[in-house]
């Protein structure tokens, strides 16, 4: 997507968490984050809001403070931190440099995407908080998936040990038409990754809907809840699914 395409589905996404922000019982558990309520929950992501858009300002690395606890209305709190998030956007030049934590190109473009997949992953655990469905939409699972993998993999030994590939290993969502392959890394490496045809072959063949791809490798659902589906080396592929591949 465009910058202006990213800002466009970033306003739609934090528009509709503030609005669980608003509706939904702060007490409420959120699924696959610790310990975490739907306070928490606000209260990180405004904080990464905030974070994100110090960076996009300056260009610069900024220490993460993502404690800092709302002193208003959490909702209307969390609206100003989007809103000045979005508005930084608005005021950069994606093509200018700026500081990021993975391998694509240190440009403020990057954090047009990477908020937009942040709100994304986090609007679905707050309908999950309060019980009601969220779906991804397949092109925004499938460039979800596509960040992890190519840009998130390359460093993941940053955060964790990087997962064992034995054999090369395609990943396919089967409902945007998109393709990874995964390859076993060199001695001191961390695995390949790069896009594929989809009629490439492999050792192992990972198939499914973008959204169960996409959740699984931020593991927000397991392999049996994806959707995917594997053929060739079973074990092979489910050892480098169960990652994790992200901070």
């Amino acid at each position: 997507m465009t910058p202006d395409e990213y800002l466009a589905r970033l306003r739609e996404l934090t528009t509709g968490f503030a609005e669980i922000a608003r509706t939904g019982d702060h007490a409420a558990s959120v699924p696959c984050c610790g310990d975490w309520n739907l306070r928490d929950l606000v209260v990180h992501l405004g904080n990464v809001h905030r974070w994100a858009a110090g960076i996009v300002r300056t260009g610069e690395p900024a220490r993460q403070d993502f404690e800092t606890e709302p002193d208003e209305d959490l909702a209307a709190w969390y609206r100003a931190a989007a809103g000045g998030l979005i508005e930084a956007l608005l005021e950069a030049t994606p093509e200018d440099g700026a500081w990021n934590f993975t391998a694509v190109a240190k440009t403020k473009a990057f954090w047009f995407r990477r908020q937009v997949h942040e709100t994304a992953v986090h609007l679905l655990d707050a309908h999950r908080a309060t019980g009601t469905e969220y779906i991804l939409d397949p092109y925004l699972a499938a460039d979800g998936a596509d960040e992890v993998l190519l840009g998130m993999l390359p460093k993941v030994k940053r955060w964790h040990t990087p997962p064992a590939v034995t054999v090369p290993v395609l990943l396919k969502t089967s409902d945007t038409g998109h393709a990874w392959l995964i390859t076993p890394p060199g001695e001191g490496e961390v695995p390949g990754s790069r896009t594929a045809d989809p009629a490439e072959t492999a050792g192992a063949v990972v198939e499914g809907p973008a959204e169960g791809l996409d959740l699984l490798l931020w593991q927000r659902v397991g392999l049996a809840e994806s959707g995917l589906k594997i053929t060739g080396d079973v074990a092979a592929a489910e050892t480098f699914l169960a990652g994790p591949l992200t901070p």
